[in-house]
C-alpha cells in the first residue's frame, strides 16, 4: 500500500504537537498524521479494551463514547476491532471528534478489516502514529503506542479487559502520566471483565456513565469547551426519521437495546414475518439496525 498524501510528519516543537502528550516521559520526537489535531482536542478522554469485545462491551462503550463526543470530548483509543472500534463509531455517530493511535505506518493500516473507519477517523479527528509510514505491524509497537493513548487524554476508561490485556498497559502508563483511570463493571463470571473488575477493585474510579468520567475530571478539563449537559438516550438524528418508511418505522420503534427474534418483532407489529425480514434487511442497510445470531436484532445506538 502506498503512503497517503495526506500524512504529514510534525515534530515535537510544533504548534500541532499534543500538548498534553509533549510533556510525557518518553514523547514521540516526531508523529506523522493524517487529519488534523486542534486546541479542542487537549479535552480527551481514552476508551480502550478488548479486541474480542461482548455485545454488551460494545454496547456500553459507543454509548459511553457518544455521550463523551456530543459534549465536545475527543475520544481517543487505538483504532483495533472491538472495544476500540466501538469508542471511534460513537464518537463518530455524536458528530464529535476522535484520535486514533496506530502500532503500525500510515502505509500499513492495522487491522486490514478498518481501512473504512480510518477515512472516517480522518474526516473526523485524526490518525496518529509514531512509526514511519512503511513501519509494519510488529508485536512490539502495541505497548510502546498505548503511552500516546493515554499521553493524549486527561483521563483513559477501560470497558472489557482479560487479565492480560493492552488495555491494563494503557491504564498503567495512565497512572504513571498522572492521568484518571477509570474502568467499567462487566460480568463477574466472564474472563473478558476480569482486568477492569480488578481495576476497581484497586481503586479505578467505577464508571456507569458519561457523569461518572465528567465529575471526576472536572478540575481537568477545559469548562468553557464542554457542551451543556444532554440527558437522555438519542436514538435518532433529526433527518433519520424521514428516510424511513411507515413500516420501517414502526419497526425501528419496536427494537430497542434487548434483542428480539423476527417471530416477536411481527407480532408486536402484525407484518407478516417475510414482510418483517425484508423491512429488517432495508434497515440494517442504512445501518440503524443490527443483526445478532439467531435472526435476533437490536437497535444500533446513538445512530
Amino acid at each position: 500500500m502506498t503512503v497517503k498524501n495526506t500524512v504529514r510528519k510534525i515534530a515535537r516543537e510544533s504548534a500541532e504537537y499534543p500538548e498534553a502528550l509533549r510533556h510525557i516521559y518518553n514523547a514521540p520526537e516526531e508523529l506523522f498524521i493524517d487529519g488534523k489535531i486542534v486546541s479542542s482536542d487537549s479535552n480527551a478522554v481514552a476508551i480502550v479494551g478488548t479486541r474480542r469485545a461482548t455485545e454488551y462491551g460494545s454496547k456500553q462503550c459507543e454509548r459511553l463514547s457518544f455521550d463523551l463526543a456530543v459534549r465536545g470530548i475527543t475520544v481517543v483509543s487505538g483504532m483495533a476491532l472491538g472495544i476500540d472500534t466501538a469508542a471511534h463509531r460513537g464518537a463518530i455517530r455524536a458528530g464529535g471528534r476522535t484520535i486514533a493511535v496506530m502500532g503500525s505506518g500510515h502505509s500499513n493500516i492495522y487491522p486490514p478489516e478498518n481501512r473504512d473507519l480510518y477515512d472516517e477517523i480522518v474526516k473526523n479527528g485524526a490518525v496518529v502514529s509514531e512509526f514511519p509510514p512503511e513501519t509494519f505491524p510488529l508485536k512490539m509497537n502495541f505497548p510502546k503506542r498505548n503511552r500516546i493513548i493515554s499521553g493524549m487524554s486527561k483521563g483513559v476508561v477501560v470497558i472489557e479487559a482479560p487479565e492480560r490485556s493492552g488495555a491494563l498497559i494503557t491504564a498503567n502508563f495512565a497512572l504513571e502520566q498522572g492521568r484518571e483511570v477509570f474502568a467499567m463493571p462487566g460480568n463477574v463470571s466472564s474472563a473478558k471483565s476480569t482486568g477492569t473488575n480488578r481495576l476497581i477493585k484497586a481503586g479505578a474510579r467505577l464508571v456507569e456513565d458519561v457523569n461518572d468520567v465528567l465529575e471526576e475530571l472536572r478540575y481537568v478539563m477545559k469548562a468553557e469547551e464542554i457542551k451543556g449537559d444532554q440527558k437522555g438516550p438519542v436514538f435518532l438524528k433529526p433527518d433519520i426519521g424521514r428516510s424511513m418508511s411507515a413500516n420501517e418505522a414502526k419497526i425501528f420503534e419496536v427494537l430497542g437495546d434487548i434483542p428480539k427474534s423476527i417471530d416477536e418483532i411481527s407480532k408486536v407489529i402484525e407484518i407478516p414475518v417475510n414482510k418483517v425480514s425484508e423491512i429488517l434487511l432495508r434497515l440494517e442497510l442504512k445501518k440503524l439496525i443490527r443483526a445478532l445470531p439467531g435472526e435476533n436484532f437490536t437497535k444500533v445506538p446513538y445512530v
